[in-house]
């Protein structure tokens, strides 16, 4: 009898220790990377849709964690957890995609919590005036944002009007171009809003702007649009929508080359071309303002304060043609007689010539 207690003794003492060791074996393995005050700390990209088990095993390649099957199977059983890090706060893990900065002195509780706050490195995004959606979408596409074609889904879908109350058939116009913090992986909904409200709130700065009606309010962004791509210099701005409002009250077509190009490229889809061809200002679509009287159905692009301000608060002249004389500075001549604007065209071509 005493036989088998002494047994029974020694395998529970062994077991104890089997016990023992396989804890302070754990434990080991949940400590931080890095023991010492200084850390090293690492950028990580988690993409949206990425699973645990691979965040785990890129924290381990990246030599943040020990074992990235002790951080995988803590998420999944949390009581891990509360036997090795009792004196952490206990909290709900939810992985949020996005880019992290952790240091390697870090455990992996602590490494959890990052990735579960949201408190993500954002990424600067600047939206140049006269920007489309198109390009827009692009260039959140390219800094891993949203899909373009989640954004352009978006901006074209009746919802998003609805809830601002915005005419026609896209938020073209709309999209405030601005330089803005965005992160991986965002919602394409979120962003065009943050766009959109942004815009409503830059155009408080405008004389005139932003207590016009929804209607009164679509004309002079599409008109604006229009002066966006029209204009380089500033101060030409006010004197190239003056042109085009003397043009719309006496009914004359605009004659503008940026609405042809947004046909080409946006509407057929081309690519830009680097001069405009005379078949393509025959091309019979509502957007061709050598085509159609009147300003086209929507924006053709996004634009910024001057463009909206000069459509807004437009001086009265009694111009209906301007010219470019000085390519390289982007300087205009403004003629109020079509005899004046042909003249002005034959002697900017001659100066080419010589």
């Amino acid at each position: 009898m005493k036989k088998n207690i002494t047994i029974i003794l020694i395998i529970l003492l062994l077991l104890a220790g089997a016990g023992g060791a396989a804890y302070f074996y754990v434990k080991n393995l949940a400590k931080p990377v890095s023991l010492t005050e200084s850390s090293k700390d690492v950028r990580v990209e988690i993409p949206h849709g990425t699973s645990v088990y691979s965040v785990s095993k890129l924290l381990k390649n990246e030599k943040l964690i020990r074992s990235d099957k002790l951080f995988y199977y803590s998420v999944r059983f949390p009581v891990i957890k509360k036997i090795f890090f009792p004196e952490e706060e206990d909290f709900s893990f939810t992985l949020r995609s996005g880019i992290y900065h952790i240091q390697d002195n870090m455990n992996i509780v602590q490494i959890q919590k990052v990735l579960s706050s949201g408190q993500q490195e954002y990424i600067k995004v600047s939206i140049p005036e006269g920007y489309t959606i198109s390009q827009i979408a692009r260039e959140l596409e390219k800094n891993e944002i949203c899909p373009a074609a989640d954004f352009i889904q978006v901006c074209k879908s009746d919802k998003i009007r609805y809830d601002y109350n915005i005419p026609g058939d896209s938020c073209e116009g709309y999209l405030f171009p601005d330089t803005y913090f965005l992160t991986v992986g965002m919602n394409a909904e979120l962003i065009a809003k943050l766009m959109i409200d942004n815009f409503f709130e830059k155009i408080k700065s405008v004389p005139n702007l932003a207590e016009k009606s929804s209607e009164d309010l679509f004309y002079t962004v599409r008109l604006a649009s229009i002066v966006e791509k029209e204009y380089a210099v500033a101060d030409e701005a006010p004197l190239i929508a003056s042109v085009f409002k003397n043009r719309l009250r006496r009914n004359i077509g605009l004659y503008s080359c940026a609405t042809v190009v947004y046909v080409l490229t946006e509407i057929e889809g081309r690519p830009h071309p680097d001069r405009i061809l005379i078949q393509d200002t025959r091309i019979d679509n509502p957007y061709n303002t050598y085509i159609w009287a009147g300003l086209p159905p929507g924006a053709i692009s996004n634009p910024g304060l001057i463009a909206l301000d000069a459509a807004t608060n437009t001086p009265k002249t009694n111009y209906y043609f301007f010219q470019v004389v000085d390519a390289e500075e982007g300087r205009h001549v403004f003629t109020s007689s079509f005899e004046d604007h042909i003249e002005n065209h034959i002697s900017v071509n001659r100066r080419k010539n010589n």
